[in-house]
């Protein structure tokens, strides 16, 4: 299987992507955005069309030469654009995302109906193509790849401060506006380098599910962005792996893998906690006040 030049590109895609993806997902948890991920999806899913038609009128070959780059730029106005409906406050945040679920889809398929596609056309888009990711795929995956991680870990500490609490962010000088249009940004590009790997419709779940099964082992900001880099980089290794003998979609196998490892932690969780020694020199005494304080690098203290 290694010495296959495309089982080659094809694991070194998941494993930057298995590695990168939670760690984003990470901030979108902490500021209750789960779902943000499937809105820029379905969002890049009309940049895809677009890049289509564009290929297409220049007689490009082949036609969805510039899908993946009309992805990024798509996803990356929808991020921005989400992110100031969310603080000027006119529109609730669900509200937003639901028309990025909807506006993204409609456009996607409408646009693609123009470019002389289907919407069979868009399928390697939805749900993943991982064996077909070429070299030139490789190049700009590996590039977005090591910008989110740098920024994504370079920068935890002040990204940590603006996701946890914004206004203690703002008190603290911190450039708040900057640092959320960073972590857009951030979700944006996460969900293009994860489109060839899961597809647009199951990328958020590589971003979040990870993240849950870290929060259910480990209490501290830091040490659940680890698990949960973790978690991805095994769950998109061993789906693809497994692909590579039996004939099956990888981005849905790499999906179910990862809820099933939250399933069995899930379920071992309550007896791990148990075990677990609580600091408490006086545990027969109940406590009536509980004083918790966040470090700079996200570590509870209690």
């Amino acid at each position: 299987m290694l010495t296959d030049p495309l089982m080659q590109r094809a694991l070194l895609a998941a494993l930057l992507v298995g590695a990168s993806a939670p760690v984003v997902g990470t901030y979108l948890v902490q500021r209750r955005l789960a779902l943000l991920g499937d809105g820029i999806g379905h969002v890049a899913l009309t940049g895809v069309a677009l890049g289509w038609l564009v290929g297409s009128t220049m007689g490009l070959v082949p036609v969805d030469a510039l899908a993946i780059p009309g992805a990024i730029v798509a996803s990356v106005v929808g991020s921005v654009l989400i992110e100031v409906v969310r603080r000027r406050g006119r529109t609730s945040g669900d509200l937003a995302l639901a028309i990025m679920f909807y506006g993204g889809i409609a456009g996607g398929v409408l646009i693609i109906g123009i470019a002389g596609g289907s919407s069979g056309s868009l399928m390697a888009y939805l749900f993943g193509s991982i064996s077909t990711v070429t070299t030139t795929d490789l190049v700009l995956t590996v590039v977005l790849s090591v910008l989110i991680l740098a920024v994504g870990v370079g920068l935890r500490a002040a990204l940590f401060s603006v996701s946890h609490d914004e206004e203690f962010a703002v008190s603290s000088g911190l450039p708040v506006w900057a640092l959320n249009m960073a972590v857009a940004v951030l979700a944006a590009l996460t969900v293009t380098v994860a489109m060839r790997v899961v597809g647009l419709l199951l990328v958020s779940a590589l971003m979040i599910v990870p993240v849950a099964i870290g929060q259910l082992v480990t209490h501290s900001f830091r040490r659940t962005m680890t698990v949960a880099s973790v978690v991805g980089v095994t769950v998109c290794v061993t789906g693809l792996s497994i692909t590579y003998w039996y004939p099956v979609s990888p981005g849905a196998l790499i999906v179910v893998l990862a809820i099933a490892v939250y399933a069995v932690v899930a379920g071992l969780h309550p007896l791990l906690d148990r075990r677990r020694p609580t600091g408490d020199p006086h545990p027969d005494i109940p406590n009536d006040v509980e004083v918790g304080a966040t470090t700079a690098e996200g570590d509870c203290v209690r």
